[in-house]
């Protein structure tokens, strides 16, 4: 039986509407409605998103706009602060302050971390092996991490005092000279430095001791096997296997110190002169500390700062990234 045109037509339309694709729209390509998954994804992100932008890039962006011009009281009133590019950093870098206190920066920071986290290390092995009253000795070294800084650094100071210290107590009362620990440029920043690495020690025990939990003790046994020592031990099994905990230990550590103000402000305010300002005593002193507040050059010591920690943390990401590209 022969098809008549009408048949074939309307079997052709059938034919090519049952095969027709959705209209595409003038762009070229088909809008899509976010699932509910994905606005459960953006309405759980948007907390964090609003956070990060209000107290971190909003305050960055903030302090290079600071830096990046004259603020004064006045300017800060009537909003006309002068643009003067560079010149503060200019300023900071040529002036007297800033050779001493890089120096003391880097003192105060290295020296505080090496100790911080050799003792800090040693404590965590010592704490690894169960005995009775651990968990309680433990709990009384996190003591000075849970006392606020500015309590301990009052304490500190209390205890250098020169007249009626503990401490000089305790030198006096062996035949030793009275010494003028806060008081003398000789002496301050090594002060400040022994009451930030006891602040720092508790941070230290508790990271690194979490790190030695999750070292296998079959490792440790089969090195006893092979005839390997406490020592040999700690070289061979513990320290390799802790590196990736001992390197952010390290690296939050540093930034921590780099910004540390309270416990130098209390015990010393960056004196006697200069023998203890840091970079971060230098800021909070530019924009705080003197009554006349020059809010440009402390946010450009700042932004000098943050490039100090920024540096480090890409180095620490740049070994983590060889480590594990290594093994």
């Amino acid at each position: 039986m022969t098809s008549t045109p009408t048949d074939v037509g309307s079997r052709g339309t059938l034919r090519g509407t049952a095969g027709t694709t959705p209209a595409v729209p003038p762009g070229g390509r088909r809008r899509r409605t976010p699932s509910p998954s994905q606005w459960a994804a953006v309405g759980f992100a948007a907390p964090l998103l609003v956070y990060l932008v209000l107290f971190y890039a909003y305050p960055l962006w903030r302090n290079i706009d600071l830096s990046v011009h004259d603020y004064t009281i006045r300017a800060f009133v009537q909003g006309d602060a002068e643009f003067v590019g560079l010149q503060n950093y200019v300023d900071v870098f040529s002036s007297a302050t800033f050779p001493t206190a890089l120096w003391n920066t880097l003192v105060f920071t290295f020296g505080s971390i090496a100790f911080q986290f050799t003792i800090g290390l040693a404590l965590a092995v010592f704490f690894r092996s169960s005995f009775r009253l651990s968990g309680t000795l433990r709990a009384m070294f996190l003591v000075p991490w849970l006392l606020p800084l500015i309590v301990s650094a009052s304490t500190w100071a209390w205890m250098l005092n020169s007249e009626n210290g503990v401490v000089n107590s305790v030198i006096t009362a062996f035949g030793g000279e009275q010494i003028n620990w806060l008081t003398s440029p000789d002496t301050a920043l090594l002060s400040v430095t022994i009451a930030n690495i006891w602040l720092g020690i508790p941070f230290n025990l508790v990271i690194l001791y979490s790190g030695l939990q999750n070292i296998p003790g079959e490792v440790y046994e089969a090195a006893a096997l092979d005839g390997a020592g406490a020592w040999r031990q700690f070289w061979s099994v513990t320290f390799p296997l802790l590196r990736p905990v001992s390197a952010i230990t390290i690296l939050l550590g540093l930034i921590y110190t780099l910004k540390v103000v309270d416990v130098i402000w209390v015990m010393t305010t960056g004196g006697p002169g200069d023998s203890s300002t840091t970079l971060a005593i230098w800021s909070y002193r530019e924009a705080f500390g003197t009554g006349q507040p020059d809010f440009s050059p402390a946010a450009a010591v700042g932004n000098l700062l943050i490039v100090i920690a920024l540096v480090f943390g890409f180095l620490h990401l740049r070994l983590q990234h060889r480590q594990e590209a290594s093994s």
